[in-house]
C-alpha cells in the first residue's frame, strides 16, 4: 500500500525536476554501456586520485601560508627551534607536527599526486599501444596529453611550495633552465621570481597557480575528456558480438557505477595506507632553503627525473654568439627535449594516419603485436625515458654501488644512443613472432603434448583446434591476412 502511494509522488517530483532539468533525457546515459576490461580502469584511477587530491588540497589550504617572510621557528619540532625560515616552511612544519592529522593529510596529498601523474601516463600508454587515439579520437588524445602536461606542472608547483632545501634546489635548477633560453632568459627569470633569485614573489605565485589556475584547467579538461568519451563511445577489444559499430559492456547504472565506486574507495583506502605507513617528502629532515646551501644527493619526484637525467648526461657544450653565451648543456636537455617530446605526442595521431594512409574510424582496440612499428616506437620511448630517469640518480647509484661516477655517466650516454634503437628492433621482431604463432594456432591448432607413432614408423604430435572464442578474436584481427601482406589498419611494417 505504501509503495503504491509513493509512486505517484515520485513521478510528480520527477516531472517537476524534468521541467527544470534534463532529467528524462539523461535516462539513456544511465543505461550507456561501458566495456569491461582491467586496462580501462587506468583512466578512472587517475580520476579518483585527482578527487583525493582536490579534497586533501582544500584541507591543506586552511593551514598553509604562502609567504616568504622570514620568521623564527618555535614549534614542536625541537631540532629546528630558533632557526630562521620562511613563513611557508614554518606553516608546513606546523601542518606536519601541530595540526591533528596534518601529516597524514599532507602525505596523502603527496602520494595522490604521484599516483595521479603515474595513472595518466600509464593511461596514455594504453591508448597509444591499442591505437585508441585514432579517428575520431584525435582531439581526446590531445586533451589527454595536455592533462599530463598540466599534471606535471601542478606537481612541480606543489612540490616547490614548502620552501625546504630540496624543493629550493629544484627551483634553483628551474631558474638556471630559464636563464639558458637565449635573449629572453633573464626576462623570464625576473618575471617568475619578481627579483633576483630567490626573491619574495615566487611562492605566492606558485600557490595561486597550484590552487586556482592549474586545478581549474584540469577540472575543465577532465570534464571535456569525459564528455567526449561518452559522445564518441568507448573503445573495446574484439570479441564475439563486438564490432566497429556497437559497444558491448555493463550499463552505467547500476553495474558500472557500482564497480567504479568500489574502485574509488579502494584508491582512497590505499592512498590512506601509504600516507600512514610510507613516509614521503620529510621536509623537516632537509631544513629550510638557503641560497648558499645545496641539498646533497637531492632527487626530484620521479615524473621530472628524466629532465634531471638529461641535464646530467649532456656534455658541457657552450657557444659564444655576439657576446652572449648559449648554454647548450642546459638548453638542449631541459628546453628543447621536453618541447620536442610533447610536440611528437600531440602530432602522433596525424603522423601515423598520414604515413599509413588510414583515415577510417576505429572503435576496436589494436593488439600491440598487430602493429609492430607503433609498438616498437612505444617501447623505444619507454626505454629512452628509463635511461634518463636512472641517469638522474647517477650520483646516488655511484655512491651506493661504489662505482666511478664518470664511468657511470658515460655508460648512460652510450645506453641512451644504443638501447632505444635496439629496443625498437627487438620489439618489432617479437611482435612478428607472436603474429606468426597466432597464425600457426589458427591454422594448425594447439599442440596437446601427445606423441603418436605413424604406420611408417615416424612420430607426430597431435593438436586440437582452438576454441571458438579465440578463433573469433584472431579472425577479427585478421592474423592470416596481415601476415600475407594485407593490413586491417593500412599500416606498414
Amino acid at each position: 500500500m505504501l509503495l503504491r502511494r509513493s509512486r505517484p509522488r515520485a513521478r510528480r517530483v520527477a516531472d517537476e525536476l524534468d521541467a527544470r532539468l534534463p532529467l528524462y533525457e539523461g535516462g539513456g546515459l544511465l543505461r550507456k554501456a561501458f566495456p569491461h576490461h582491467w586496462s580501462f580502469f587506468l583512466g578512472e584511477l587517475a580520476l579518483y586520485s585527482f578527487v583525493v587530491l582536490l579534497l586533501t588540497g582544500v584541507w591543506l589550504t586552511l593551514f598553509f601560508h604562502p609567504s616568504m617572510t622570514e620568521v623564527v621557528y618555535n614549534g614542536s619540532y625541537r631540532p629546528l627551534e630558533g632557526v630562521r625560515m620562511s613563513e611557508a616552511y614554518r606553516s608546513t612544519l606546523h601542518i606536519s607536527f601541530d595540526v591533528r592529522g596534518g601529516l597524514l593529510i599532507r602525505q596523502r596529498h603527496h602520494w595522490a599526486a604521484l599516483v595521479f601523474v603515474a595513472a595518466i601516463g600509464t593511461h596514455l600508454l594504453r591508448i597509444f599501444f591499442t591505437g585508441a587515439f585514432r579517428r575520431p579520437r584525435e582531439l581526446n588524445w590531445m586533451i589527454g596529453v595536455t592533462l599530463f602536461l598540466l599534471a606535471l606542472a601542478e606537481g612541480f608547483a606543489g612540490y616547490s611550495l614548502p620552501d625546504d632545501l630540496l624543493s629550493g634546489t629544484g627551483l634553483r635548477i628551474a631558474q638556471g633552465v630559464m636563464l639558458s633560453i637565449p635573449v629572453v632568459g633573464t626576462y623570464l627569470s625576473m618575471f617568475a621570481f619578481g627579483a633576483e633569485f630567490p626573491g619574495h614573489d615566487l611562492i605566492p605565485r606558485l600557490y595561486a597557480l597550484h590552487i586556482l589556475l592549474l586545478p581549474g584547467m584540469l577540472l575543465a579538461l577532465v570534464g571535456l575528456h569525459l564528455i567526449l568519451v561518452v559522445h564518441l563511445k568507448h573503445t573495446q577489444w574484439a570479441g564475439r558480438g563486438r564490432t566497429e559499430r556497437n559497444v558491448v559492456g555493463k550499463p552505467m547504472v547500476p553495474q558500472f557505477s557500482a564497480t567504479s565506486g568500489g574502485l574509488f574507495f579502494m584508491v582512497s583506502g590505499v592512498l590512506t595506507l601509504l600516507a600512514g605507513l610510507a613516509q614521503i617528502n620529510p621536509v623537516w629532515v632537509y631544513g629550510p632553503y638557503r641560497p648558499d646551501v645545496v641539498s646533497t644527493g637531492s632527487q626530484p619526484d620521479w615524473y621530472v627525473g628524466f629532465l634531471e637525467g638529461s641535464l646530467r648526461l649532456v656534455p658541457p657544450w657552450e657557444t659564444a654568439v655576439a657576446g652572449h653565451t648559449v648554454m647548450w648543456n642546459v638548453l638542449l636537455p631541459a628546453v628543447v627535449l621536453p618541447l620536442a617530446l610533447f610536440a611528437v605526442l600531440y602530432a602522433y595521431p596525424f603522423l601515423e594516419a598520414r604515413v599509413t594512409g588510414d583515415h577510417r574510424e576505429h572503435h576496436l582496440c589494436d593488439r600491440p603485436r598487430d602493429v609492430p612499428v607503433r609498438t616498437g616506437l612505444g617501447v623505444a620511448a619507454i626505454c629512452l625515458y628509463g635511461v634518463l630517469l636512472a641517469a638522474g640518480g647517477n650520483d646516488v647509484l655511484a655512491h651506493t654501488f661504489k662505482i666511478s661516477l664518470n664511468a657511470l655517466t658515460w655508460t648512460f650516454r652510450i645506453a641512451l644512443l644504443v638501447l632505444p634503437p635496439l629496443a625498437f628492433f627487438v620489439t618489432r621482431a617479437v611482435c612478428h613472432a607472436l603474429r606468426e604463432a597466432d597464425m600457426e594456432r589458427l591454422t594448425e591448432g594447439v599442440e596437446t603434448g601427445e606423441i603418436r607413432q605413424t604406420i611408417t614408423g615416424g612420430y607426430v604430435e597431435t593438436s586440437v583446434p582452438i576454441d571458438q572464442e579465440q578463433r573469433y578474436v584472431l579472425e577479427a584481427y585478421g592474423v592470416p591476412e596481415r601476415d600475407s601482406g594485407t593490413r586491417r589498419d593500412g599500416a606498414e611494417d
